[in-house]
């Protein structure tokens, strides 16, 4: 079970893009984080991930402190067990919460959308302020700290042209895990839809040449859809979590199948229920019913075992209905799989030890952290 905690409303940057602007609302209480946290100790099978997420969830440090201290509280008296996360802008990241997050094994997940150009495009203060020498420093902090922690990149359909000089810069600063997320809600037209193909195809000659110069990364993009044609069948059972093993706690304890349902309010119909009462698990299957059920559209789709399609909050975000697909995804889906398969390909084909060792072990991220840490001793 996931759970993602919305702690507040409210945030310190007004990027153009959000799902979920800042706006004047309750923040979420200790009792209510509590209760979420006794709630993920029921529906867990021994392991609880508490993600905490805003707004920007750093104006709430003292309640993340509050929260991993009852969750250590709980482990001792149950057999629960909780790991953490938290997404942030970066602009309040300090050495501060950086030793509270290694002391109790806080994943942070930075948002940074690459050079200067693509991320001053949107990420800005309240007053118009740009906000990138502010991240990179905290970028470059968060790498000395946790070097493996994962970078957020946003595409806008303006910012597009910058992708892979953006992905190049985000690698050379440090960064081993990035997370690219196209906003599937921008105003994307044909000529950026073929700026973005022509941005992956560069990225996928990059993806060789790094992969064979022995550099180690995660790339989402090509990860996830080398993964789909490598895992088959796993990879569709284990797409879309939506209701299933997450759920999002809105401020004030109402309970979500996703991330961008909490907008929608404690009155409409994908509340689920609430802390205090627990899931609503006649809204929870009505939920899963939409998401599992197949789209008409996509029966025939020879690539559908390996698609996106099947994401009902972001289905959602595009077209209001969860089992509704945008057709920005599905032209998307059909630009990238052929770039990663042909990526995948080339690299198998010369038997490249590094992608063999990437993709086709389970045991490589491991493995690869005890060879990065008995590189660094010697």
């Amino acid at each position: 079970m996931h759970l993602t905690l919305h702690l507040t409303t409210a945030c310190n940057l007004r990027c153009g893009y959000c799902y979920a602007p800042p706006r004047a609302g309750p923040r979420m209480s200790e009792e209510t984080a509590a209760k979420a946290l006794d709630l993920g100790a029921r529906l867990s099978e021994g392991s609880c991930g508490v993600i905490f997420f805003g707004g920007e969830p750093l104006l709430e440090r003292d309640l993340i402190r509050a929260t991993v201290d009852r969750a250590r509280a709980l482990e001792r008296r149950t057999k629960a067990r909780f790991h953490f996360k938290i997404t942030t802008n970066g602009v309040l990241l300090d050495q501060e919460f950086l030793a509270l997050a290694e002391r109790e094994g806080i994943l942070v997940a930075l948002s940074v959308d690459g050079i200067r150009e693509a991320h001053d495009r949107h990420r800005r203060f309240a007053d118009g302020r740009p906000s990138f020498d502010i991240v990179q420093a905290r970028l470059r902090m968060l790498l000395a700290a946790r070097p493996y922690s994962s970078v957020i990149l946003v595409v806008n359909p303006d910012t597009v042209p910058f992708l892979s000089e953006s992905v190049s810069y985000l690698l050379d600063e440090g960064c081993r895990y990035l997370i690219v997320s196209l906003n599937y809600a921008g105003d994307w037209s044909e000529r950026s839809l073929r700026a973005l193909e022509r941005q992956y195809r560069k990225l996928g000659r990059s993806y060789v040449r790094w992969t064979r110069a022995g550099r180690k990364f995660y790339l989402s993009p090509f990860e996830v859809k080398l993964a789909s044609h490598i895992d088959g069948c796993r990879y569709r059972r284990d797409r879309c979590e939506l209701a299933k093993r997450q759920i999002s706690v809105d401020p004030e304890g109402f309970l979500f199948p996703c991330v961008q349902f909490p907008a929608a309010g404690s009155q409409s119909e994908w509340c689920i229920g609430h802390v205090e009462r627990g899931l609503d698990e006649k809204a929870r299957a009505r939920v899963r019913r939409a998401v599992d059920a197949e789209q008409e559209e996509c029966r025939s789709c020879a690539l559908r075992d390996r698609c996106n399609h099947t994401c009902g909050c972001l289905n959602w975000q595009t077209t209001g209905s969860v089992d509704r697909v945008s057709g920005v995804l599905c032209r998307h889906e059909r630009m990238l799989m052929p770039i990663a398969d042909r990526v995948g390909k080339i690299l198998y084909r010369r038997r490249d030890p590094l992608f063999l060792h990437k993709q086709y072990n389970a045991a490589y991220p491991v493995l690869s952290l005890l060879e990065d840490a008995a590189a660094r001793r010697s």
